[in-house]
């Protein structure tokens, strides 16, 4: 199994962005699927996370009501659409699930996947 992220990039503060992490071999079925991220010199941060069926999100406060997270089960990806972003957002974002309704924390997770750089400039 692999979580292949990807859509970061550079953008300016209140800028949007779209994250996309795609599921490759056998997946988790009734997992949920999260975003991660880690700022320069820090650790790393839940931001989001969906559960399996799609009926449940559940966000970190400082992206509540800019961020949005979705997943296409056909295509096994998930997705973060980023809004309003700030400064503060820049990170490398990671995807990553575990064996739970919901992943809030680094310690629910099974699997990671490889990072993606967001940099919003000021």
């Amino acid at each position: 199994v692999q979580l292949q992220a990807s859509g970061g990039g550079s953008v300016q503060a209140g800028g949007s962005l779209r994250l996309s992490c795609a599921a490759s071999g056998p997946t988790f079925s009734n997992y949920a699927m999260s975003w991660f991220r880690q700022a320069p010199g820090k650790g790393r941060e839940f931001v989001a996370t969906i559960s399996w069926s799609a009926d449940s999100t559940y966000y970190a406060d400082s992206v509540k009501g800019r961020f949005t997270i979705s997943r296409d089960k056909a295509k096994n990806t998930v997705y973060l659409q980023m809004a309003a972003l700030k400064p503060e957002d820049t990170a490398v974002y990671y995807c990553a699930t575990g064996r739970r309704y919901l992943v809030v924390d680094t310690t629910q997770v099974d699997l990671w996947g490889q990072g993606t750089l967001v940099t919003v400039s000021s």
